[in-house]
């Protein structure tokens, strides 16, 4: 015991050491920055340099495989630190690195288990920030991010209608710098091999019914051969469904099935009456599983789904049919399949009920966050602050073959509207209706948009008005990464751009209350098994009744009346 009680002392002050920041900075809202010019306003503030150096301490995530840095840079001390040094007299410190990853997160684990934080990072979910803000380890940056957000910044979160900001805080504070991503990202939709439809003369299928019987044609006529699989599916490291933990994985997923039933898996519901439901245990998964699995039955669904190492190779390949993925699936997650047949025409659509309507389960507004000590200088979280600001401008500053994955405290950060937004202004260009110089705004929130006006004419020189674009009017030697953006945007896009859902489900939450972290692993762990075997037949579509009743007996209860605790507003 003596030996065991010494271990854990000499744990506790290596955990101190290895993440820790400037730890002996007074605690969070005491004071104002005193290193900023004075005077300073709005975007003049916003992007200031302060009158000295302003070190930030910083745990940082690194990919061991990322060679990009030039020879001598180093996490602390690259082309990125550099500018926030030259433009901001922000010294950048890197305290720590750890691989990005699980690793990365045990180590903000750690810190905050040890209450060591430095005085910034990048936390990877909403779940740290919690158990963070819980322990009192975080600055209230309320009043700093209205003194220093940029323009560009409150224009990419307004389009969020406050559901960003509101994630970033606790108990009606701002405690977070939110990330946030386009809600598109959040849409599955269906990619279909259209040149196999044109092939087999057969309609763009819109209904389950209609995709069921599109992929029967595909199977019987086989167009890759043995090899033909009608549609795919997850691999060994994919899921059936995202959950309101992973509410962006949804690549691969059969979720627009289960949605096609007014089913959503994996997420709570709101049921309007101070209660929540699960989605997983609705009647009607009940019905998406039987269709499901007479499709695997059947051979329309990918024999080795669940198993297959990835289920990429296929798209690639051009085995596949059909698969459920986001916009960007359709253009950057299945390059190589256009290098093996520059002629593979996917094109994307909307998974409609049989009554019509489009249902989408929705993702989090924002899914991670940049978190500041509570013992960082007010000067110190003004510096954070602008670091936020300063990945817009940055962008055409500095030499891209370096990976952004460099960028201190990088937080992604895209208007919800941003690629219907640039969906119509590229149309707009193509159609002559409008000239590239009139999006030369570099305050403007939807910051890629410049490039993309520039690129979109000699990337699809066969445009025509009034019609889809099919994959013989994009030029894809021009420059093939720009090839990818113009086809996951006009083409992935296009669905959501020209017909928004009919109905789009959040999650009640999106975050772990502290029931969830005792039994949600063996409650996630149960169902995924369960309904993969019912999916593959190794199951009956009856073990649904019983995986019903154990989720309730396994402590599902507890788990739905913590969820519409903690999150359901009074």
């Amino acid at each position: 015991m003596k030996k065991v009680l010494v271990y854990l002392v000499l744990l506790t002050a290596a955990a101190a050491l290895s993440c820790t920041g400037s730890g002996s900075q007074p605690a969070a809202g005491s004071g104002k920055p005193t290193l900023s010019p004075q005077g300073l306003t709005g975007d003049d503030l916003a992007f200031s340099k302060f009158t000295k150096p302003v070190d930030v301490h910083i745990g940082h995530a690194v990919n061991p495989l990322d060679t990009t840095l030039p020879k001598g840079d180093t996490a602390g001390s690259n082309q990125y630190t550099r500018y926030y040094l030259d433009k901001h007299n922000i010294n950048i410190i890197v305290d720590w690195t750890a691989a990005s990853g699980e690793d990365y997160n045990q180590k903000v684990s750690l810190c905050i288990a040890s209450d060591t934080l430095p005085d910034a990072l990048t936390a990877p979910n909403y779940n740290y920030v919690l158990k963070a803000a819980k322990a009192g380890q975080l600055y209230d940056i309320t009043d700093l991010y209205q003194q220093y957000a940029s323009n560009q910044v409150r224009g990419i979160l307004d389009t969020f209608q406050g559901k960003a900001v509101e994630a970033a805080s606790y108990e009606g504070r701002m405690i977070a710098l939110p990330n946030a991503s386009v809600m598109d990202d959040g849409v599955t939709i269906m990619c279909i091999q259209k040149n196999w439809l044109d092939q087999y003369k057969l309609p763009v299928p819109k209904t389950l019914d209609d995709i069921e019987n599109t992929a029967r044609v595909f199977k019987k006529n086989a167009p890759a051969g043995t090899a033909t699989v009608p549609i795919a599916g997850p691999d060994k490291n994919g899921k059936p469904y995202r959950n309101f933990l992973e509410s962006l994985g949804n690549d691969k997923t059969f979720d627009p099935v289960f949605n096609a039933y007014d089913v959503y898996p994996g997420y709570f519901q709101d049921n309007g009456n101070g209660t929540v439901s699960y989605g997983s245990l609705n009647p009607n998964m009940k019905s998406a599983l039987e269709r499901l699995a007479r499709w695997y039955k059947d051979g329309l669904i990918d024999p080795e789904v669940g198993a297959r190492d990835r289920t990429g190779e296929l798209v690639n390949a051009n085995q596949a049919g059909i698969f459920f993925g986001p916009w960007w699936a359709i253009g950057y997650g299945n390059g190589d399949s256009f290098k093996n047949n520059p002629n593979a025409n996917w094109q994307a659509y909307p998974v409609y009920s049989n009554n019509g309507k489009w249902n989408v389960s929705q993702k989090a507004p924002s899914t991670a966050a940049l978190i500041i000590s509570r013992r960082a200088s007010p000067d110190t979280a003004a510096a954070v602050i602008i670091t936020y600001n300063a990945e817009g401008p940055m962008e055409g500053m500095i030499d891209k073959s370096v990976s952004d994955a460099w960028i201190p405290l990088r937080t992604v950060l895209a208007p919800a509207d941003e690629l219907e937004v640039t969906y119509k202004a590229l149309h707009k260009i193509l159609r002559k209706e409008a000239e590239p110089s009139d999006y030369n705004d570099r305050s403007s929130p939807y910051k890629l948009l410049w490039k993309d006006v520039q690129i979109v004419t000699p990337i699809i020189p066969g445009y025509q008005p009034n019609r889809d674009l099919d994959i013989k009017d994009f030029d894809q030697n021009v420059n093939f990464g720009d090839f990818q953006r113009m086809f996951s945007i006009m083409v992935g896009t296009r669905p959501i751009s020209e017909h928004k859902p009919d109905k789009e489900v959040f999650s009640v939450n999106y975050v772990l209350t502290d029931m969830l972290e005792q039994r949600w692993p063996n409650l996630f762990k149960m169902e995924q098994e369960v309904i993969m075997k019912i999916i593959t037949g190794q199951l009956p579509v009856s073990a649904f009744d019983k995986f019903v009743s154990d989720w309730m007996a396994q402590g599902g209860q507890g788990v739905l009346d913590s969820v519409a605790k903690e999150f359901l507003k009074k």
